[in-house]
Formats: C-alpha cells, sequence, structure tokens
C-alpha cells in the first residue's frame, strides 16, 4: 500500500525528532529558569511604581506637571501620601511615603519612602527615582528607576541589583528597558507592562547570562503572559525559554535546553 506524501513527511519528522532532555538536564532548566523569572520580577516591580506616576507631556511647565503627578497618584494608591518641593531652578522633587503596614500596590505591600526628581521641562524632561528606602512585601527593593521624554529620545529604564529575595546565596541584575507604543507612550502603568534588557544571575550553579525580550506582565500575575528569555549558563549550555498566554495560566513556561526537544517545566513565585 503506498502512504501519502503527507502521511510519509509525519512519519519521517517524527521518527526523526529531537533528542529529549534527561530529567537532571530538566531540573538543572527548570532552577535555572526560576532564577531567572525572580530577577526580571524584582526588575518589574520597580517598574511598576514608576508606572505609578504620569508621563511629562511635552511643553508643559514642570511645576505645573509635578502637581499633577501628587494629585494623581494619591488618587490612583490611597494609602501613599506624596509631596512636592522645589530643588532649584531646574529641579522639582516628589517624596513618595507608603506607611509601614497595609499599603497595597499592583498585589504588593509596599512600605518606605522615595523621592523623585523632575529635571528640565517643556523640550526635555528627565526623572529619577532611588527605590533601595522602600520594601516591597517585606524584601527591600535594589534598584533605580527613571524615564527622559520629548526631544529626540524616549527612554524609560529600571536598574536592579542585589541579593535575590527566596533564594538563598543568589544574586542578580537586570537593566530593562521600557517597549514603547506607535505614539511613542510606554508600554507601563495601567494593567500591562513589557520590557526587556540583560540580565545575570549569580549563585551556586555560578554565574548566568540572560537576555530579557518583550516580557509582558500584567497586574498581579507572577509569571510574563508573552515573551522570551535566553540564558547562557555558566556551563556553556543555552537555554530559551517562551512564556505564552496558554502556560502562564497553569504557572509553567517552555524551555529548549540546546538544540534537544522543548519540555515545560513549574515556576513557583
Amino acid at each position: 500500500m503506498r502512504i501519502p506524501t503527507c502521511l510519509a513527511l509525519v512519519l519521517l519528522s517524527t521518527a526523526c525528532g529531537r533528542e529529549l532532555p534527561s530529567k537532571e538536564e530538566i531540573e538543572d532548566a527548570r532552577v535555572r529558569v526560576d532564577l531567572a523569572v525572580h530577577a526580571a520580577h524584582q526588575a518589574r516591580t520597580a517598574l511598576e511604581l514608576l508606572g505609578l506616576l504620569p508621563v511629562y507631556t511635552c511643553g508643559e511647565p514642570r511645576r505645573t506637571f509635578v502637581g499633577k503627578v501628587t494629585d494623581g497618584v494619591q488618587v490612583q494608591v490611597a494609602c501613599v501620601t506624596a509631596t512636592a518641593k522645589a530643588l532649584d531652578d531646574t529641579s522639582d522633587e516628589v517624596v513618595l511615603s507608603f506607611p509601614e503596614a497595609h499599603c497595597t500596590v499592583n498585589g504588593h505591600t509596599v512600605s518606605g519612602q522615595s523621592a523623585f526628581i523632575f529635571q528640565g521641562g517643556e523640550e526635555r524632561m528627565d526623572v529619577f527615582a532611588d527605590l533601595r528606602r522602600l520594601k516591597v512585601d517585606g524584601e527591600s527593593l535594589e534598584a533605580k528607576v527613571g524615564y527622559g521624554t520629548c526631544g529626540d529620545e524616549k527612554r524609560f529604564w529600571t536598574e536592579a541589583a542585589g541579593a535575590l529575595p527566596g533564594r538563598a546565596g543568589s544574586s542578580y541584575s537586570v537593566n530593562g528597558r521600557v517597549g514603547l507604543r506607535d505614539n511613542g507612550l510606554p508600554l507601563i502603568g495601567g494593567t500591562t507592562l513589557v520590557f526587556d534588557g540583560p540580565a545575570e544571575v549569580s549563585g551556586p550553579l555560578g554565574t548566568d547570562h540572560i537576555t530579557l525580550t518583550e516580557l509582558q506582565y500584567e497586574v498581579g500575575e507572577f509569571l510574563p503572559k508573552k515573551g522570551e528569555a535566553l540564558i547562557t549558563t555558566a556551563d556553556g549550555r543555552r537555554l530559551r525559554v517562551t512564556f505564552s498566554e496558554v502556560l502562564w495560566r497553569v504557572g509553567k513556561v517552555e524551555v529548549e535546553i540546546d538544540d534537544k526537544e522543548p519540555v515545560t517545566v513549574p515556576i513557583v513565585r
């Protein structure tokens, strides 16, 4: 009996399928992906705090805008206190103060204080904040955030680095960049955040180098619902991690170890 061409191709593809990774390789990948996801989560949390503030509208007087910032953030988060003051002719400061208990922001308990510095205005505005005086879910947030907008460049960023909360013996660094919409506004705030950038995780397994690409988060969810992470491990392996809406809902990700058959692994917050 002659096998139809399409069926023959399916059988050939199945017979010549890629090698499955071993149990040891899968467990090693799961641990490394877990660390990478937790590192990205630190950067994501910092950017969400930046997203509490409205983005500067080019051409508006800086101090008029700063007044809107203090009013707007207190409407958005009832438990925060926002105060503003002029630093000099070119800079203003907005201090956000969160109480020591029962202040929830995007599903996280936040306490402490941080100052956001606004410099310039009308033709160029730069905003910067050091968040290291804040605690999120009881852990210090080792991050800086900021943006520059108007003029030739629009950039929204975070630099997060330190000990990885909940993962003893591991440290991380992430340089995150927020994606921009077609109209130049950042993909930050509201219910969605999209960012990418390089990262590193160091610990008992050595130092892994990570490239995060268009991670899309929904407020209140730990895993990205879309995006990719490429991990070059300390021992030279390559892990390609794919985040998808199907797996995101059940707390799993797809991982391709080198050129072997992809597998799914669970990631626990």
